[in-house]
């Protein structure tokens, strides 16, 4: 069969974007400067083209403007005579997903107007003028490639014609293989588990070696690897599933036998739906929850003819080992879950959040691990990527650093969506699978991508974690199946769908089943994505772009025909039964059979432990105290505050994300009359000609939890606190708030390697006991979440685990987007005033994190009950026009949220602190909780005192037109003394210049 390469780059003349990005990468992390970079796409057509189609398809790729191509190659001309180039090439690994090689083949399919058999592979030239070849490839071994998935090697010059095209897989037998486990003793189970990557506890594996015993026979490795992935924390949350025998800090001892979600997250939120039918809020037959809990993901009422979705998910290990790819298929993996629920939901926007380590880390990065700027930079890459291609904007991003996010970051990618309320004459939340249905796979094809995610994600990372864990999505395949999924559902030519995420078909089926009561499927129907894997690898093989659908016998035949047109892959595997088994087969070969019971309910619950034995704090360092609190040097730390990572303008990074697409925001991510301050929450239309918004908002404030022997309870309610002020400032309704919980934590089970196991689970129990008085006391509904429990690095002899952390995402409704509020200031002479009190509270704070200072006290304690009360009368003054800009004051305290109004209006700000028992240190950088920064006219003061005197309203100053040349300022005085002065261009300085991108 004819292979064809062909070659395109930039016009000699114009910008090469790819290259001027690489050549800053290569100075900023290697300090090496090329003479000149060029870079070229390289394409091998492995389709049984003639020349003159090979022609044809160049004539396609190629933008006649801007690019120049060749079938075969392009001349390697350099700048300079007498200076050849190092030539090297960057490409996927065989069997790594190829998404712009797939997207090639449908353009060559286009061109010549007939299906075509084979592949096309994509990769990378970059010609290197100026450094020698060992240069070029300690580039391609730091910054250009991932070997995990990719190779990278340089090339002779001059160049020969390369047409060999990587063929991944092989034509070796598919035999399905009986692990021996009935003799099996301790240390044999422990190993087994461990070796292949199962991550099954000894109880586990013994209560699946007992299993089988009594039937009489062992299982099969696909029986095994269904029961491992089914079975892991990943699927099963089994932490929060299991009783805990918990040890509070007064010496009682309780047991929580119903287990940690069941007490705190459903029973939260079913203690706030019983409120709001006791209070009338909900009408009996049109509650606002509509479907929490056994879905995708979450669905609450917002108007008479959609539903709002929303879930947010963490991809934390896989980013850990390929930043990339494991990003990306966070981003789409979490489309499909917000996608699946129901029969299918419309997506509106995402989110992302990251935790990462310090962006700055100059020392030793253990061996096996990244850089946190190289992490950081293909996170971003991967969810832009994933997003941006799947034709959806991102409402919310946010980053946090820490020197403990360094062996595992923590990656949080969300999806809203709206759903309508019917689709063919149907609920669209309810599905309404029977036995009989046909179960359809949709979407892509399976590979060995992906393998082992499940059971990966659910132990810590070391140096046996496994590469094939490690997926690459490709959206544009993705959003080609929901756009043809879109019209099956409207059609009414389904019953049921759901991602084909963790676990592959193992879970996707497996789970199907138990609506039915059973389901059978063939392994040898699967599309592959090449020859020779093994029947348990397609059952739980995670590779992307899956959807399974289920369908009834009598709409099979549109659905296909359907799935034809739209150029949508649909295979037929099998059937839900109501035989009480899933039923696995591979042609002829028998691969699993397994009770439904078993498979769901067999894994053993062991009760656990949890006491808080918090670790010796360090030393209280007074005299650094003594220092940072003078008076003085309180404009020396806003300074530093706004130059830390954390703090810091994002923009630069955020905007290759595109929040215009669609054309529904309101109030963007970035704000102010430069548009470069975050905005505390962010607006979007949820239709085209139509009023209503969705609000976005989000709390996480992980460096409470450590701060003092009862933070994690003060996180979980510091962040609950902080979702709620974002989108009520926004403009959301208060009896239409709704939350996600997304727990990421330290491995809190005790073992050689983690004797402070007791001392995490019962910060897990305290943050849960937090969060749950929270949402009772707002009316905030958990709808969704998702746990990761095991986020340690154990490589190179060193240990890193995260500081437990919280995410509370929270999604509000407003009647009427135009509305809505920003934290922008809007005129001279307004009056700037604060809601709340201010508390000696700075453990775990912005500036301690930032001055290195040690021993300032607890963690923010937050009054749930009492700032309930606050948010209504604030809620009912801002509805009455009385508010004309809002924000939260969250982390950075007093003085962040200043400053934030001085960067967006470019207004002055006098500002007089009130006297208190506080000094200026602790008034402008305590966090408590419970406070917002309002702004109002004049002479709707009166009338705001009125609404809001009896929670604490505190006058703080005025804006002013800014005095000329000097351009506004920040005037902060206390007790009479100037306290700070500091110009917008020093702070806009200092804001831009701390995370650069």
């Amino acid at each position: 069969m004819a292979i064809h390469r062909l070659e395109i780059e930039v016009r000699p003349g114009l910008v090469d974007a790819l290259a001027e990005q690489t050549r800053r990468r290569l100075e900023a992390w290697l300090g090496l400067r090329p003479a000149g970079i060029r870079t070229r796409r390289v394409i091998h057509l492995d389709l049984g083209l003639s020349d003159h189609e090979a022609q044809r398809v160049l004539a396609a790729l190629v933008d006649p403007v801007a690019e120049v191509g060749a079938v075969g190659m392009l001349p390697d001309e350099a700048p300079t005579p007498d200076a050849p180039p190092v030539v090297l090439q960057v490409g996927l690994r065989p069997g790594v997903t190829d998404s712009v090689g797939t997207s090639v083949r449908r353009a060559a399919e286009d061109c010549v107007g007939r299906a075509l058999t084979g592949r096309a592979h994509a990769s990378t030239l970059y010609l290197v003028w100026g450094l020698t070849e060992a240069q070029v490839q300690e580039a391609a071994d730091a910054v250009l490639h991932n070997p995990l998935v990719e190779h990278a090697r340089i090339l002779a010059v001059p160049r020969a014609l390369d047409l060999q095209v990587p063929r991944p897989g092989d034509d070796g037998a598919t035999a399905v293989a009986v692990v021996p486990l009935r003799d099996d003793d301790d240390d044999a189970l422990t190993r087994r588990s461990i070796e292949g990557m199962l991550a099954l506890s000894l109880a586990e594996m013994r209560a699946i070696q007992q299993h089988f015993r009594e039937r009489g026979r062992d299982p099969t490795d696909a029986e095994l690897e269904c029961l491992a992935q089914t079975w892991s924390e990943h699927c099963k949350h089994k932490i929060f599933a299991a009783p805990i025998e918990h040890t509070y800090a007064t010496g009682a001892t309780e047991v929580i036998e119903e287990g940690l979600f069941r007490r705190y997250i459903r029973g939260a939120t079913e203690a706030v739906a019983a409120r709001r039918r006791d209070e009338g809020i909900d009408a009996q037959d049109a509650p606002y929850l509509v479907s929490v809990f056994h879905d995708n993901a979450g669905v609450v009422r917002c108007t008479e003819v959609d539903h709002l979705v929303y879930k947010v998910e963490t991809h934390n290990s896989p980013s850990a080992l390929d930043p990339y790819g494991g990003a990306m298929t966070g981003i789409v993996g979490v489309n499909r879950d917000s996608f699946g629920t129901g029969r299918g939901a419309d997506l509106l926007a995402n989110v992302w959040g990251y935790c990462f380590g310090d962006p700055h880390h100059a020392g030793r990065v253990p061996r096996g691990l990244m850089h946190p700027r190289r992490i950081r930079d293909g996170v971003h890459h991967g969810v832009i990527d994933g997003g941006n291609q799947s034709g959806i904007p991102y409402m919310r991003g946010w980053e946090l650093f820490d020197a403990r996010y360094l062996g595992k970051p923590l990656v949080f990618c969300g999806t809203v969506a709206v759903m309508p309320v019917e689709s063919a004459g149907r609920p669209t939340h309810e599905k309404y699978p029977r036995p009989g249905d046909r179960v359809v796979m949709v979407g892509g094809r399976i590979g060995k991508d992906g393998i082992h995610g499940a059971t990966f994600s659910s132990v810590r990372l070391d140096e046996r974690s496994p590469v094939q864990a490690v997926q690459i999505g490709d959206p544009i395949t993705q959003k080609m199946m929901f756009d043809m999924l879109t019209e099956a559902r409207d059609r009414g030519l389904m019953s049921a769908m759901t991602d084909n995420g963790a676990g592959g078909l193992s879970s996707s089926v497996g789970e199907m089943a138990e609506s039915t009561g059973g389901a059978r499927i063939d392994l040898a129907l699967a599309p592959l994505k090449y020859p020779g894997l093994a029947p348990w690898e397609i059952l739980i093989s995670e590779a992307q772009e899956r959807m399974t659908v289920v369908v009834p016998p009598d709409r099979l035949d549109a659905f296909l025909a359907l799935a034809e047109r739209r150029e949508v892959e649909a295979t037929v595997l099998g059937e839900l039964t109501d035989s009480g088994r899933f039923v696995v087969t591979h042609g002829e070969q028998a691969v699993v059979d397994l009770s439904l019971r078993f498979l769901h309910e067999g894994w053993p619950r062991a009760l656990l432990r949890a006491r808080l034995d918090p670790p010796a704090r360090p030393p209280v360092d007074e005299a650094a105290i003594a220092a940072a609190r003078e008076p003085a040097r309180q404009g020396e730390h806003l300074l530093a505050l706004l130059q830390t990572p954390e703090l810091a303008c994002g923009e630069a990074r955020a905007r290759g994300y595109d929040h215009e697409v669609k054309g529904l925001g309101v109030i963007k991510p970035f704000v102010g009359v430069r548009h470069d301050v975050p905005a505390s929450a962010t607006v979007m239309r949820i239709r085209h000609g139509r009023p209503e918004g969705v609000v976005l908002g989000e709390g996480v404030h992980p460096f409470y939890a450590d701060a003092d022997d009862h933070g994690a309870f003060a996180m979980a309610q510091a962040a609950v606190d902080e979702g709620v002020r974002r989108v009520l400032c926004a403009g959301a309704r208060w009896d239409r708030m709704a939350a996600l919980d997304n727990f990421c934590w330290p491995d809190p089970i005790v073992s050689e390697r983690t004797p402070d196991g007791e001392h995490k689970l019962a910060q897990l129990v305290e943050c849960c006991r937090g969060l749950a008085q929270a949402c009772e006391a707002y009316g905030l509904p958990l709808i969704s979440g998702k746990d990761s429990m095991k986020n340690d690095a154990v490589l190179d002899g060193v240990k890193i685990s995260i500081p437990p952390t919280l995410l509370v995402s929270v999604m509000g409704q407003m009647q009427d987007v135009s509305r809505a509020l920003t934290l922008e200031p809007r005129a001279a002479g307004d009056v700037l005033v604060m809601l709340g009190d201010t508390r000696e509270e700075l453990g775990g704070s912005a500036v301690t994190r930032c001055l290195g200072l040690r021993g300032l006290g607890d963690a923010p304690r937050s009054d749930p009950d009492r700032y309930a009360q606050r948010y209504r009368a604030f809620v009912a003054a801002r509805d009455a026009g009385l508010v004309r800009s809002a924000a939260p004051i969250g982390r950075g305290g007093l003085g962040i949220a200043l400053a934030h109004a001085l960067l967006a209006a470019e207004l002055d700000v006098e500002v007089e602190l009130p006297t208190t028992n506080l000094d200026p240190f602790a008034m402008l950088w305590s966090e408590s909780t419970g406070r917002l920064l309002l702004s109002a006219r004049v002479d709707d003061l009166p009338a705001l005192r009125e609404h809001l005197g009896s929670h604490g309203l505190v006058t703080l100053g005025r804006l002013a037109a800014p005095t000329a040349p000097r351009g506004a300022r920040l005037r902060v005085r206390w007790g009479g003394a100037a306290l700070l002065d500091v110009g917008v261009d020093e702070l806009r300085t200092r804001f831009r210049s701390g995370l650069p991108d």
